[in-house]
């Protein structure tokens, strides 16, 4: 895993809503929003499955998932590339349990991405370019 920069953890703790993307086995694309997630630490977010549907489906069969934040004050965005895994019991089910409980939202699981990648998704000739 890679650790987020406090620049770049700032734009994310700052995203609301976040974008994540998976995809199937074969590859085909899916982007949903997600509005209830926070911060774990620099490797790692939890996010609250409570609809999701295609989604899910996509991260048991495919664990690599996308996330993508934008600051439009700075003008700066990121990509976050890594793996899920999808927990059902624990401290992080029991976290994400009890932020769906707080807005009366199912809370099914909890999606805990680690972060492996951070690429410059900012327009300009560093576009695309790994940071970490």
């Amino acid at each position: 895993m890679v650790k987020m920069p406090s620049e770049i953890k700032d734009i994310v703790a700052k995203q609301k809503p976040l974008p994540i993307a998976t995809a199937d086995k074969s590859g085909k694309p899916n982007v949903v929003f997600v509005t209830m997630w926070k911060i774990v630490d620099d490797e790692t977010l939890l996010i609250v499955d409570n609809f999701f549907n295609k989604t899910r489906k996509n991260l048991e069969v495919n664990p690599n998932m996308a996330v993508v934040v934008y600051d439009s004050d700075a003008k700066k965005s990121y990509q976050l590339k890594g793996t899920v895994d999808i927990e059902n019991k624990g401290d992080k089910y029991t976290s994400a349990k009890e932020m769906a409980d707080s807005k009366k939202l199912p809370g099914k699981a909890a999606v805990v991405f680690h972060i492996k990648e951070i690429y410059d998704a900012t327009y300009g000739p560093n576009a695309g370019k790994k940071l970490a």
